[in-house]
């Protein structure tokens, strides 16, 4: 390769690395904001529940995108210029969907809103880069914690602002928070400069390479797949369980619906923690942990349906070890090529976000059917897989290590 990316040995400033996490919270929020409002949306267009959850996969569709032809230019753009031009193009796409005048309109933009969302994911390789290798588990997992708050404070903050003006309100408010950061990021971060001399075309060409190339990579990917279906099969359902829409016994408002994402951010607390196990050589047990704890998530979400308290509990619980697992991933990810931290986090994200597609369809098909167990149901299999899956990929990868 002809990149030129070195480590850096002085600590990121403390400042920089909250400056980061907001703007992965942030810009990824633009995705999962209209979630606890479908029931509002269903209803102004007068159209079916499984028909409304679209409005959760086109921008995970378009998320998918931007993280295949947009992030790979992170190993070739200054990040510094970059990153804010993404933030003003999501601006525009929230204010597009915000003025979308019928449904079809609104995936359109929707679609668009998740593009433009990939900052999240220029951003988290940024501050990779400029971390210390003795630090970088600490600050991926403070950014990435950022990244999960987001998404869940984005239900309790759209849940807020719909009860004051519908969730067109939501996008429009979202819009200008996108404006006024891309100001301070640009303002306030260091320029890092180009540091891949590679075509357009051979960057991405690349991507496929070190796919074919890192085992653990494709690893990891598969694992992020299994993690994120299962983390969008639920909150894309449980908005509908709190609303009642089959007959359950919830009946809460938008604004109560937003509110329990709080939850999950007690679970999202716990990322720098895992960070330092990953610091100290113990992703192997953070791993595995991840997948218990979102496994004993599951089982409590199942009592859910007739218990507020279970089902408080296990969104915690549930998102911690959805977090858990994401850090440990991309911690693994980081350190197979400094030079080509932004297309590695294309490969694994991408397929970690077509996870988040297949959840929201599958949690939306199911819900339809046969209600909110069965969401719970495809979770959990999809959990149990996944902890099967990392058993064997671990004794793969020692013996990997143990040969050379």
């Amino acid at each position: 390769m002809t990149d030129t990316d070195t480590e850096v040995s002085m600590p990121i400033a403390r400042g920089l690395v909250i400056l980061f996490a907001i703007t992965a919270g942030v810009t990824v929020s633009a995705i999962y904001c209209l979630q606890p409002l479908l029931e509002e949306i269903r209803g102004d267009f007068h159209i079916s529940s499984s028909t409304t959850s679209l409005v959760v996969t086109a921008p995970q569709l378009g998320y998918a995108a931007g993280l295949l032809l947009l992030v790979p230019l992170g190993d070739r753009l200054d990040r510094r210029v970059f990153a804010p031009a993404l933030l003003v193009a999501s601006a525009i796409a929230l204010l597009v969907s915000g003025l979308a005048p019928n449904f079809p309109m609104l995936l359109v933009a929707s679609l668009a809103v998740g593009v433009f969302a990939a900052t999240a994911q220029v951003v988290v390789p940024w501050s990779s880069s400029l971390a210390a290798p003795r630090e970088r588990g600490r600050v991926v997992g403070t950014v990435m914690s950022g990244l999960l708050i987001g998404i869940l404070l984005a239900r309790v903050v759209s849940g807020l602002i719909a009860g004051l003006g519908g969730w067109r309100l939501v996008l429009f408010v979202t819009s200008a928070l996108m404006l006024a950061l891309a100001i301070v990021v640009f303002t306030s971060t260091p320029s890092d400069g180009p540091r891949s001399t590679q075509p357009y075309g051979r960057l991405l060409l690349s991507v496929a390479t070190m796919v074919r190339d890192e085992a653990v990579l494709r690893h990891r990917m598969l694992l992020g797949f299994l993690t994120m279906f299962g983390f969008s099969a639920m909150w894309t359902s449980v908005a509908f369980l709190l609303a009642g829409t089959r007959g359950e016994h919830y009946h809460f408002s938008e604004t109560a619906i937003g509110l329990f994402g709080l939850a999950g951010v007690a679970g999202a607390a716990g990322a720098p923690l895992v960070g330092r196990l990953a610091d100290r050589g113990r992703s192997r047990l953070a791993t595995t942990s991840a997948w218990l704890i979102i496994i004993v998530g599951w089982f409590a979400l199942g009592w859910s349906g007739e218990s507020l308290v279970a089902l408080i509990f296990g969104l915690l619980v549930f998102d911690l070890g959805v977090q858990a697992s994401q850090l440990s991933n991309q911690t693994a990810i980081y350190a197979l090529a400094p030079e080509a931290r932004s297309r590695v986090t294309t490969a694994y994200m991408v397929t970690y976000f077509l996870g988040a597609v297949a959840g929201s369809v599958c949690s939306g098909v199911a819900y339809g059917v046969a209600g909110w167990l069965a969401v719970c149901a495809i979770g959990l299999a999809a959990a149990v897989v996944g902890l099967a899956l990392w058993g064997a990929f671990d004794r793969l990868e020692r013996r990997a290590a143990a040969s050379v």
